[in-house]
């Protein structure tokens, strides 16, 4: 993979490529924000392992504007911030992983491996969420094998959802994926949305958690 290092640690950043490389990964080090978004405007990256307290731009300003600027690369975030909102925070942003500071290399290799196998996994088109059926050319929906109505908005707030199982969605981003249909949609709006859901799929255990202040989270199945 082309990984990009965003570490003010100078021997961290050194500690961390050494093992990527033997790995087989290639490495490019940036010790800021800004010098990262230099090495994006002129190379293509398959991931970025982005540190927090980073000089300037913080890791979270500079994540946010990335997934802004529809950038969809693979993004880990280190951090010595091991607090359960930062980690909600971070993942909320658009993060597609979390590794506390400090970590043992074994686990940021298996965890990259990771990444990988989810960016290479085939997209189905059919998904399956224990007993709901999602049929995604079609836009039919089934709930224990019986034909389940989701109007279109619902559909995709649940897709969104499918998408990031045991991952928070903010409402901020429901919003945007609704928006072209209603300039005028709320957070409130969601809610809705997301009660009309409830009714629909708790009854079979399927359950989504309201996270206070920041948005949904479908839980795994069980």
């Amino acid at each position: 993979m082309q990984v990009l290092l965003v570490e003010d640690d100078a021997l961290l950043a050194d500690g961390v490529s050494h093992l990527l490389r033997a790995s087989a990964h290639v490495v490019t080090c940036a010790e800021s924000a800004e010098v990262a978004a230099g090495f994006l405007a002129r190379d293509d990256f398959d991931l970025m392992l982005l540190d927090i307290g980073l000089p300037g731009m913080d890791g979270m300003t500079f994540l946010t504007r990335l997934r802004a600027a529809h950038n969809n690369m693979l993004v880990m975030v280190l951090t010595a911030r091991d607090a359960l909102n930062e980690k909600v925070r971070g993942l909320t942003l658009g993060a597609d992983d979390y590794l506390a500071k400090p970590f043992a290399g074994e686990e940021l290799l298996a965890r990259i491996q990771a990444l990988c196998r989810r960016r290479d996994k085939p997209i189905s088109q059919k998904r399956i969420h224990g007993p709901l059926i999602l049929d995604q050319p079609s836009h039919r929906a089934w709930l224990s094998g019986v034909p389940l109505d989701l109007p279109l908005r619902e559909w995709t707030v649940l897709d969104l959802l499918l998408d990031n199982v045991e991952r928070v969605v903010s409402k901020e981003r429901l919003v945007r994926r609704l928006c072209d249909w209603d300039q005028a949609l709320s957070g409130n709006t969601i809610e809705i949305y997301i009660s009309r859901l409830r009714a629909k799929l708790t009854s079979s255990g399927i359950n989504i958690r309201t996270v206070r202040g920041i948005g949904y989270m479908l839980e795994a199945w069980q």
